[in-house]
């Protein structure tokens, strides 16, 4: 595998990447809505 770190449009996630994305809890930051923004705030 080749991982090229100069900008994300040219690596490729894995396949553990692509299923966290898919499960990840979203919402909007702006109203207080995303779990993950609101932990990493705290």
């Amino acid at each position: 595998m080749q991982i090229d770190l100069r900008s994300d449009t040219v690596t490729k996630p894995t396949p553990g990447m692509l299923e966290a994305m898919m499960n990840a809890k979203v919402g909007d930051d702006v109203f207080g809505e995303d779990e993950t923004i609101n932990q990493l705030e705290s």
